[in-house]
């Protein structure tokens, strides 16, 4: 009878153990298993270059979200960015949204410039303003061969 009560004991200690890492891999990972306190905004891009889902969003160099997706426009072969916003960060319509790097060859993101408009943005809504990344390669190029005056 002792026998089985150790094993039973090892199999719990196991179950807990299993259980704590579990949890631990969706709070680092920052993932989400029942709906978050977030709402989806889209901005409409001609080049993103560079930008990858994960990405962190910014308002005055603080994180409010994160892209979620990013997808061609069949319609205006444009770049179509979603994020995810924190339900506590209200947008204005005017919002511009705008890709950035990090440092001098570091990671994109989009840097969020909230405007003064009354309205908000809702869940699903685009910000119509947008400024696409800054290509240094395209800018080298024009200045090595004469495009730049």
């Amino acid at each position: 009878m002792k026998k089985y009560t150790k094993e039973s004991w090892v199999g719990v200690f196991v179950l807990v153990g299993l259980l704590c890492v579990g949890y631990l891999t969706i709070k680092l990972g920052k993932m989400e298993v029942i709906g978050g306190d977030d709402y989806v905004v889209q901005a409409r891009f001609s080049s993103v270059s560079g930008l990858k889902a994960g990405a962190e969003v910014e308002v005055a160099g603080v994180r409010v979200g994160k892209v979620s997706a990013i997808q061609l426009d069949p319609q205006t072969y444009a770049a179509l960015v979603s994020m995810r916003i924190g339900k506590g960060v209200e947008l204005s319509e005017d919002t511009i949204a705008s890709v950035k790097t990090s440092g001098l060859i570091g990671d994109k993101y989009i840097k969020l410039t909230p405007g003064g408009a009354p309205d908000t943005l809702a869940d699903g809504e685009m910000i119509v303003d947008t400024e696409s990344a800054l290509d240094i390669e395209e800018l080298i190029s024009k200045y090595v061969f004469g495009g730049v005056s």
